[in-house]
């Protein structure tokens, strides 16, 4: 028996407006949902990330919409402008360039600000990276933390390292391909080589790598191969052994 939901996306006669959270792929582009498809197709507008990286979503999918850029820059005061609309009997889908809006993307504002007026937000579920990295790792998942992405300063990056050597849940991240290489030296300095980490490079896209295995083992290999791409890393607890 399925779980009940609040209807078919769809809008029946009456229905009021509506917030759409909408996942999309993180690269391939066949696992955009049904669901997703039809929202798109159905609402008023798009308010995404980047126009021209939704603007081939739409392509891709034959669909024709008015977008709103939505960013990390103007995200404050155009969440209130989407809201109105809203409030307004407006539909909206709400996108990034890429997983789930709101997961280190921007999505908060918004659905913060459609929370404090009482209007409808309906989360579309998909893609995210830091769920599929920790289907595909191996490592635990009965318990996580999930820390965005560090700061770019190695110190900072050192501290937040020193903070997690003891953790008992994986902590999942994000790391930015012109930091990947340092970030992965400091991990087997401060964590230490028997240390069993994940990454996850370019994830379902062409050149995707998805290696686990103890940090002495796993920075050389990374270092061997491309370092180009978007990276996510899950750490280990610090008891566990592969």
């Amino acid at each position: 028996m399925h779980p009940a939901h609040d209807g078919p996306v769809g809008r029946p006669s009456g229905t009021t407006g509506r917030l759409w959270v909408v996942a999309t792929p993180l690269g391939n582009l066949g696992d955009i949902t049904a669901r997703a498809r039809e929202a798109i197709a159905q609402c008023d507008a798009v308010a995404c990330e980047d126009t021209r990286v939704t603007g081939g979503l739409l392509r891709h999918l034959n669909i024709s919409k008015p977008m709103l850029a939505y960013h990390e820059h103007n995200e404050k005061e155009v969440a209130v402008q989407i809201a109105e609309r809203i409030a307004g009997g407006a539909q909206i889908a709400l996108i990034t360039d890429a997983g789930t809006p709101g997961i280190s993307d921007p999505g908060f504002r918004v659905t913060r600000e459609c929370r404090r007026r009482g209007l409808t937000v309906t989360p579309l579920p998909g893609p995210c990276a830091i769920v599929a990295l920790l289907s595909a790792s191996g490592l635990p998942t009965n318990a996580f933390r999930f820390v965005g992405f560090l700061p770019p300063k190695s110190a900072a990056r050192r501290r937040f390292l020193e903070s997690i050597k003891a953790a008992d849940e994986t902590v999942v991240l994000h790391e930015s391909c012109h930091r990947i290489s340092d970030f992965l030296d400091e991990m087997l300095e401060e964590l230490g080589p028997q240390r069993v980490v994940c990454v996850g490079r370019e994830m379902t896209k062409l050149h995707e790598t998805i290696r686990t295995t103890a940090l002495v083992e796993l920075v050389p290999a990374m270092k061997a191969g491309s370092l180009k791409g978007e990276f996510t890393v899950a750490i280990a607890p610090v008891d566990f052994v592969l």
